[in-house]
């Protein structure tokens, strides 16, 4: 392979990742499984490894193979991603179907298999063929995590762990596509790691509107059950506020599908065409996924900014007299509200239940929750200069 930019150059702030997947196209073994949470591109990654798979050059971005693949046009190079909330027997049985087929084009061809964290009952269904595909196939499987369901298929894999991406890192890539720096720090900040997220946060002119309303919950705590639900039903308003950027972008999906058929608020005033009716039904699918994604992450966001007032009150406060106590048992309580939205509960019982829980906080009239964004963004810069 020639020096210079390659298909792994699209691939932003994992170069441990990176490093792996070239190596393992050199000589590669019949599945390999990515685990990382989203946003941290194991998306990317998977697509730039299936095309050194593919490239005569192991990847040299130039060829036709590369660029098919990254276009993701490459007839040797299958995606599934399951439309249901898990994985149907169907979609084993396709799975199977396709990996027994000989490659279209070349000597070998790759299936990417996308949350495969869903797997759930189908799991043993496709043991067999994870684990023993013909020579020509190769399986890159991509999960959040490991449930119990998918460690058996996981033992079978080369398993490559993947980080979220370092705000910083999620700095640097926004500001280079243009994004202001100070909006590219308080859009890192709030992103959990996912260059997906920073990218949608970058332009929310509402990010730090909500971000002060976390902030400021503690403050509004009475220990009265009456107070937290009005902070709550506020917060859940904000939550469905927050989610119009992303339901703008699949309106505009849809539309771009379906030009005649879309309304410019984005609804239906026609009926799909038949030749794309089965993409927009799998579209409708992915985008509500999609919501409950982005609705989960503006918790986890507001929960990790909540724990962070908290830790806040921590660090300003004498251990005697017992004050403590109370707030660290609110930051473990904020920690498993956090955790307990893997099991989809019910967003509003949820924060009523942590909110009995937390110790009123007062007033905090001089703290600027911009702050820890804006000195990532500092850090930047000095490196850009030292660039």
């Amino acid at each position: 392979m020639t020096d210079g930019p390659d298909v792994f150059s699209g691939v932003a702030g994992q170069p441990d990742l990176v490093a792996q997947l070239r190596a393992a196209a050199v000589r590669p073994v019949h599945a390999y499984l990515l685990v990382g949470p989203p946003g941290a591109g194991t998306g990317a990654a998977a697509q730039a490894f299936a095309a050194a798979l593919l490239c005569p050059e192991g990847g040299c971005g130039r060829c036709r193979d590369c660029r098919l693949v990254l276009a993701g046009e490459h007839a040797d190079v299958v995606t599934f991603v399951p439309e249901g909330a898990f994985l149907r027997v169907s979609d084993a049985e396709e799975i199977a179907r396709v990996a027994v087929r000989s490659p279209v084009e070349g000597q070998r061809k790759v299936l990417v298999l996308t949350d495969f964290h869903r797997v759930q009952k189908v799991g043993p269904a496709l043991l067999k063929t994870i684990e023993e595909p013909p020579p020509s196939t190769v399986f890159v499987v991509l999960a959040d995590t490991v449930p119990p369901e998918l460690v058996t298929i996981a033992s079978r894999c080369v398993r490559i762990d993947v980080a979220p991406l370092a705000e910083a890192t999620l700095v640097e890539v926004l500001i280079a596509e243009g994004v202001d720096p100070a909006a590219a720090a308080a859009a890192a900040a709030a992103a959990g790691g996912s260059i997906e997220r920073a990218r949608l946060l970058a332009s929310d002119a509402d990010l730090a509107a909500r971000r002060t309303a976390w902030w400021r919950v503690p403050e509004r705590l009475d220990g009265s059950g009456a107070a937290v639900a009005v902070v709550v039903a506020e917060l859940v308003e904000l939550l469905d506020a927050a989610a119009e950027p992303v339901r703008r972008v699949q309106a505009e999906v849809l539309a771009e599908l379906d030009p005649d058929a879309a309304t410019p608020g984005g609804r239906s005033s026609a009926p799909p065409s038949p030749s794309n009716a089965p993409r927009r039904a799998g579209l409708e699918a992915a985008h509500k996924r999609a919501l409950r994604r982005h609705r989960a992450d503006e918790l986890r966001f507001g929960l990790a900014t909540l724990g962070a007032r908290y830790r806040a009150a921590v660090a300003g406060t004498a251990v005697e007299g017992g004050r403590l106590r109370p707030l660290v048992a609110a930051l473990d309580a904020i920690v498993a509200s956090a955790g307990a939205l893997s099991r989809n509960p019910n967003e509003t019982l949820l924060l009523q239940a942590l909110f009995l829980e937390l110790p009123a906080l007062p007033a905090d009239p001089g703290t600027n929750v911009g702050d820890p964004p804006a000195r990532v963004a500092q850090t930047v810069e000095r490196r850009s200069r030292k660039a």
